[in-house]
């Protein structure tokens, strides 16, 4: 079993002797607090308690939490702590929790509410700390708790002078941590999660508690699934999955580059290490023997709300100050990695689908940032990924994504589980035979017109790009199953100048958030205008899209329109009732969709790629907005690509118009009308 205590072994050992000391000092608080009597600051020392005791108790587990504990602890032991990890933020038992603003601000008023709730979370960070024996951050944490705690005891609080106290630690240098951070997703070295997938007995799901984060039921029943499922199926899949990652460097066009690549990242989902061990050992075993390093991992969230109600924390320390700090600390803590994450190929993510879809309260109490700092913060995040870039270049690196749903999608997972590897394992060649037609027709428009059906008030005109050598080009990618499984799209980057009209869905799920009749409005490839129903009132609902959907940017524009072929997918999820449940990777193929934001081909639009059919080289990578990298880089991206799906039964029509005013149907009333595109229509006919 790799052994986190030796990578951190050199950090710890620099402070085992304080470290201790601050443990010695936090108990001793605890009984301090227990005999102080002050009406004025009651509150503070309750809460100072109870940050205290949850410090003590993450230390002495760090301490416990060896091999020989996860192997000798029962299952119902080892639940029964995980649960207490997270008890007070799971949803029973949030509303009092001091993780929740809602009930600080309660408690101390506004001001000082925000920042009590955003100082507790900083401490629930020490479950992660805890399991990778992080010890050297648990001391700096302590001795940070002990000053604000002298703060508190030894004098008159005032708001300025204790937000200063508090966020202090924010603003010291950082390289060292993101020197970590980005060794222990990249360095293949670091094999935390790669030794529990290969050496562990994935029979006992005694070993999900080794990730160290919350694990549900969702997780267990999955296991034991997964567990059980022949392994012959599974080797295919794993098979079909890999060669489907290896598929995305040749249809890129960047198969040079893998030749100089030894990794690759996973960011899969808890529950499935049966399969993932099947798929780590064929990277290991195919010819180019890319090993592994883990990018993190997803699981059950214990509560949603409890992520979105921190979601803007950075609001108390947000300035170009601290934006400026940070960047430094990136730039020397990833240059610092450099030789490893030139390795990187690219990343294997394994997606979930099927938990309940989440519809967050919103609350004032939450911290939200300034217009100011909604710029600064865009500023950031575009930095950030530039200097990212630099070591990483997406032009050279790639990616594969798969779904698969969890027991939370309900009674029918294992008749799902199987419809999904079903539809993970078409034969792509076959719809990207199919696809060639409608990419023909496509070809031949100046705009495609999209009109929803019924009630449903899609309209909206797509201006395409000219094509300057139609016999050589085309406007369109020819997607199968590679970067993205399951097969079954056609999309390209529309022209901006002339993209105008509406966008109506009457439910959608946007990076895991509900908004009900989602109408965009767009005028010139640009949102204008937006609104949904999720609230009663309409100024709610526009701050709602304003804060998600478009944050941090008061408009976007259109990067990309695509036709999802997948119907078989379609109707998987019809049958089930699972539409809303779907992943956008999925979701994206059962119908158009529309991605407001950056197009498909974001920073590796000079990378020139082909069709698989026709081997046309596609044109239409850059619109508008991105072709500004090559005058204003920091404005040509937005850093946001949000798919919006049209079901096939809200479209009245999907027609593409040529510069001479001809109409050629793609869809009509829901059904594929280009003539070899009939087979298509034949599981919804069915």
């Amino acid at each position: 079993m790799f052994n986190s205590r030796e990578f951190y072994k050199k950090e710890n050992e620099k402070i085992y002797s304080t470290y201790a000391d601050s443990i010695t000092r936090i108990k001793q608080i605890i009984e301090e607090m227990s005999k102080i009597e002050d009406d004025l600051k009651e509150n503070y020392f309750s809460f100072m308690t109870h940050t205290a005791k949850l410090i003590i108790k993450l230390c002495k587990l760090e301490a416990n939490l060896t091999d020989e504990y996860f192997r000798n602890t029962p299952l119902e032991e080892l639940q029964s702590t995980n649960n207490s990890l997270y008890a007070e933020i799971l949803p029973r038992n949030y509303e009092n929790s001091y993780a929740n603003p809602q009930y600080c601000v309660k408690i101390f008023g506004n001001e000082y509410g925000q920042l009590i709730s955003w100082f507790y979370t900083l401490y629930r960070a020490y479950i992660t700390y805890a399991f990778y024996h992080k010890q050297y951050k648990m001391e700096e944490y302590n001795h940070h708790f002990i000053e604000v705690y002298d703060y508190i005891k030894n004098n008159s609080i005032d708001y300025e002078t204790l937000k200063e106290k508090l966020t202090g630690i924010m603003k010291k240098d950082r390289s060292r941590d993101i020197y970590y951070q980005y060794k222990e997703q990249y360095d293949v070295e670091f094999k935390y999660y790669t030794s529990i997938i290969m050496n562990e007995d994935l029979s006992d799901p005694k070993y999900l508690f080794r990730f160290g984060t919350y694990i549900a039921e969702n997780e267990i029943q999955a296991s034991k699934f997964i567990a059980q499922y022949p392994s012959d199926k599974l080797e295919l899949l794993a098979e079909q999955i890999v060669k489907a990652y290896y598929n995305g460097f040749s249809r890129d066009n960047k198969a040079q580059f893998l030749q100089q690549k030894s990794s690759i990242g996973f960011l899969p989902t808890i529950g499935l290490e049966k399969l993932y061990r099947k798929m780590i050992s064929f990277f290991n075993q195919s010819e180019n023997r890319l090993k592994t390093s883990f990018l993190g991992y997803r699981s059950t969230r214990a509560n949603e709300q409890y992520d979105y109600d921190h979601k803007f924390d950075m609001a108390l320390v947000l300035d170009d100050k601290y934006k400026d700090r940070r960047i430094k600390d990136y730039q020397e803590g990833i240059s610092k990695n450099e030789d490893i994450l030139k390795e990187y190929s690219g990343i294997m993510y394994i997606e979930k689908f099927g938990d309940p879809q989440f519809s967050p309260e919103t609350k004032e109490e939450n911290l939200k940032l300034t217009p100011d700092q909604q710029k600064i913060y865009q500023r950031f995040n575009g930095e950030i990924i530039q200097i990212i870039n630099k070591y990483m270049p997406r032009s050279e690196t790639s990616f594969c994504i798969v779904g698969f749903p969890t027991p939370k999608i309900g009674n029918d997972y294992e008749a799902i589980f199987e419809e999904t590897i079903k539809i993970n394992m078409l034969d792509s060649a076959k719809y990207e035979g199919i696809q060639s037609k409608i990419i023909d027709v496509l070809d031949q428009a100046s705009y495609v017109h999209v009109k929803g059906k019924g009630d449903n008030k899609t309209d909206l005109k797509l201006a395409m790009q000219p094509i300057k050598d139609s016999a050589n080009q085309t406007n369109f990618m020819n997607s199968g199953a590679s970067v993205n499984i399951p097969c079954g799209e056609v999309f390209t980057a529309p022209q901006l100048e002339g993209t105008t009209g509406i966008l109506h869905v009457f439910e959608t799920y946007q990076s895991g958030l509900r908004y009900d009749n989602l109408i965009l409005h767009f005028t010139d490839g640009y949102t204008t205008e937006y609104s949904c129903t999720n609230f009663d009132s309409e100024d709610e609902n526009k701050k709602y899209i304003k804060d998600n959907l478009l944050f941090p940017h008061e408009k976007l524009p259109i990067g990309e329109f695509a036709i999802g072929t997948n119907t078989i997918a379609y109707m998987m999820a019809r049958k089930y009732d699972i539409m809303k449940l779907l992943p956008i990777l999925i979701l994206e193929k059962t119908g158009p969709h529309f991605a407001i934001g950056d197009t498909c081909f974001s920073r590796e639009e000079d990378r020139e790629v082909f069709n698989p059919i026709s081997k046309k080289s596609v044109c239409s990578k850059d619109n508008e907005k991105s072709i500004l990298r090559t005058t204003d880089p920091m404005e040509a991206y937005t850093n946001k690509h949000e798919d919006i799906v049209l079901p096939f039964d809200d479209i009245e029509f999907i027609t593409a118009i040529s510069e001479d005013e001809r109409k050629i149907d793609v869809i009509r009333n829901g059904r594929f009308v280009i003539p070899g595109t009939e087979e298509l229509n034949d599981p919804m006919d069915k």
